[in-house]
């Protein structure tokens, strides 16, 4: 072992390092050590046999080559100069800045894949127009676009100069988005610590308008923007405004300028002054609030904002601007309230179900007569003005058909630009005891007869007393003073005797289409039903027992005069029999002459009807007809709340009559189906109705059906259906 020992040893010993050749030119290569660079023990690389130097004890250095040592640095030791701060702002600004473009471009690259490819985008084709006309042919109201445009060059230019100067200064030198508006903007906004002014540029409100939706998000922001790069890219400024002022909305149903010229002042577009074009511009901003139709103050201050930007954008002088100042614009006035807009939006929700999906201009023709229209909102707004507070009531709502169906005016509430929710459609409310024609013709079908008695005195059905208005009760009484005087112990006893199932496959049948629940309340009517489903079904008692449904369009035809809908004549059968619809007629025509309607008379002229009073008070009915038109009224509040002691009787019955006056103008006089000649029964003195269910009583719960009472009076006379025409051929039997 030793020996190996030696022998390695030996050989390491022997080991030669490599020479070169350094003779002749390639001598002068080498580096002399004054030219070398010292390296200090820390830059040299440890290995493990390396020994390091120990430093003298006196603190001398160890060797006589051994090179100083080098002060550090300040700010640490190694590397090059350290940058000045300066330098590093500039250098962060620049890294910031390269991240902010590859963020800015990710992100459009994002709302690029959420579009539609740019390749197929095109500008939408306008919504078609859709007119409406009345009886008479006269165009009633427009949905969707109005049919006609206005070009940039055939207006005055301080037309789409107002647009400019207050929507978009800059319109002319930017490419669909605005920096310095936006800047302007947020500054503004900042200052007034709110939103006082928006950047958006006339070409993303257009992009908006065309392609996206009204919500405020800001990946829809950032879909505009790109859309409106592309808009600018694709159509040149003028073809910008021509789409924008043909597609902006004005408010009050108008798209495009110059629909709201027509709108608003009577006139064409290129007709308009300095100040009525500065009170559209001032529109867009918020056209439902500023209509001058609705708003003309705030309309009117708009539009000096207006005209103060026009001048500041250089567009008109000062002197202009003070003039059209001094003679501001007046929107026309207003003739009626919008209503005919609640039958516009009935014919939309129908419109569907007769053509399809509508892709071309057409033309509705519906049965709406502009004069009984007009009649019934004068009726519903005039008098709620007058006496809608004094009664506690805020709303109103008309319907009044011929007798075969056709509606021939609507009103869905007092104001549609208040509310456009229509309460003859809609709305469903209680009708209280105009509900109970559908039980006596139950009772009068199944063998009663007018002058059948029933008694009039309390009623218990488990636990619920239902007990007349004034509380008062007249013992023995024919059908038609019940009726007449609205008992409502008597319509509850007859409800009993047959059935409250009876009595709602009644209602069905003439017309009501809402669930309605078979049990005793119903007599006074505490199942809710809408008005159009009232007047539909009072309709058979005016045409002799036919069944019907109402309707409102006549016909469809394209501008070309092609028909694409024509209405034929239907027959759905005999639902009532001739002899109970002049029964019900001698009765219900009672009601007016000397029971709870009086005040619904028609001085003269047959007519009939039935009041209609809800729990509290809430809601107040009249639906009543001649042999010509149908009506139906009803009153009350939104909220359910309950009125002022309104009754069906009231202020009901004065708006059904005054509508009826009016609508029957140069109509001939005509009997009521099954009546040749008529009969009077003295009446106890009653005015009032009873207005529902006693509130101190239990109802009879939902669903339930309650027995036959024991309670429920036996007829002094019920002869029968063929003892009542006797009667009234031959005289009474004695």
């Amino acid at each position: 072992m030793l020996r190996g020992i030696a022998l390695g040893r030996r050989n390491k010993a022997a080991r030669r390092e490599p020479k070169f050749d350094v003779e002749g030119p390639k001598r002068e290569l080498r580096v002399d050590p004054e030219d070398r660079i010292p390296i200090s023990d820390e830059d040299m690389p440890r290995t493990k046999t390396r020994a390091r130097k120990k430093p003298a004890s006196n603190g001398k250095a160890s060797a006589p080559d051994a090179a100083p040592a080098k002060a550090p640095r300040k700010g640490g030791s190694g590397g090059g100069r350290r940058r000045s701060l300066p330098g590093r702002l500039v250098y962060w600004g620049l890294v910031l800045c390269l991240w902010g473009v590859i963020g800015l471009v990710g992100l459009f690259a994002w709302v690029g894949a959420h579009l539609p490819p740019i390749q197929s985008l095109e500008v939408p084709k306008r919504p078609p127009s859709i007119q409406i006309a009345g009886t008479d042919g006269r165009i009633l109201a427009v949905r969707g676009d109005s049919g006609v445009s206005a070009k940039v060059k055939e207006l005055p230019k301080y037309v789409p100069q107002a647009f400019i100067a207050i929507e978009d200064r800059r319109f002319y030198e930017h490419y669909g988005i605005d920096p310095i508006g936006i800047a302007r903007a947020a500054v503004a906004n900042i200052l007034r610590r709110g939103v006082s002014q928006g950047g958006s540029t006339l070409t993303q409100q257009l992009a908006k308008n065309l392609f996206l939706t009204q919500e405020r998000t800001f990946s829809r922001k950032l879909q505009e923007v790109v859309l409106a790069l592309w808009l600018e890219q694709k159509f040149s400024k003028t073809e910008i405004l021509d789409l924008y002022l043909n597609r902006v909305y004005f408010g009050a149903g108008a798209y495009g300028v110059e629909a709201a010229a027509q709108r608003y002042f009577g006139k064409h577009a290129r007709e308009m002054s300095l100040s009525e074009a500065a009170m559209l511009a001032g529109l867009v901003r918020s056209p439902s609030r500023l209509a001058p139709t609705r708003n003309p103050n705030g309309a009117q201050r708009r539009a000096q904002v207006v005209l103060a930007a026009m001048a500041n954008s250089g567009f008109i002088n000062d002197k202009t601007a003070a003039t059209a100042i001094a003679q501001p614009a007046h929107a026309l006035k207003q003739t009626s309230n919008g209503s005919i807009n609640y039958v516009a939006d009935w014919i939309m929700d129908v419109l569907d179900d007769l053509v399809g999906r509508v892709d071309d201009d057409i033309v509705v023709e519906t049965s709406i007569d502009p004069a009984m229209q007009l009649y019934a909102e004068q009726a519903i707004t005039e008098e709620l003005t007058a006496k809608g507070e004094k009664f506690g009531v805020e709303q109103g709502a008309l319907i009044a058909m011929t007798p075969d169906g056709a509606v021939r005016a609507m009103i869905g509430g007092k104001s549609y630009a208040e509310s456009q929710f229509n309460r003859a459609v809609a709305a469903k409310r209680q009708p209280g005891s105009s509900f109970k024609p559908f039980v006596y013709l139950t009772a009068l079908e199944r063998g009663l007869t007018p002058d059948t008695i029933r008694e009039d005195k309390p009623i218990s059905v488990r636990g619920w007393k239902p007990e007349n208005y004034t509380r008062e009760y007249y013992g023995p009484v024919t059908l038609t003073q019940a009726l007449a005087m609205s008992l409502n112990t008597v319509s509850v006893r007859l409800t009993l005797e047959f059935g409250p199932t009876a009595v709602t496959r009644t209602a069905h049948r003439l017309g009501i289409a809402s669930k309605l629940e078979p049990n005793a309340s119903i007599a006074l009517g505490t199942s809710e039903v809408s008005l159009l489903e009232m007047a539909s079904a009072f309709a058979p008692f005016a045409n002799n027992g036919m069944a019907i449904s109402p309707h409102v369009i006549e016909s469809i035809r394209g501008r070309n005069g092609k028909v694409r809908y024509r209405r034929r004549p239907q027959s759905f059968g005999q639902t009532i029999e001739p002899r109970y619809v002049g029964m019900m007629n001698t009765m219900l025509q009672e009601t007016l002459q000397i029971g709870t309607g009086r005040k619904a008379e028609l001085g003269g002229r047959p007519a009939a009807g039935k009041t209609g009073t809800s729990q509290d008070f809430r809601d107040g009915w009249f639906v009543g007809y001649t042999a010509q038109l149908v009506a139906g009224v009803w009153l009350g509040n939104d909220d359910s709340s309950p009125t002022k002691k309104m009754t069906g009787g009231g202020l009901p019955a004065e708006i059904w009559a005054r509508f009826m006056k009016n609508a029957h103008r140069n109509t001939p006089v005509a009997s009521l189906p099954g009546l040749h000649g008529g009969f009077y029964l003295p009446y106890p003195n009653q005015q009032n109705e009873a207005p529902g269910m006693v509130q101190n009583d239990r109802p009879v719960p939902p669903g339930s059906i309650p027995g036959r009472s024991a309670s429920v009076a036996t007829p002094a006379r019920n002869d029968g259906m063929d003892s009542w025409l006797l009667d009234r051929l031959l005289g009474p039997r004695r």
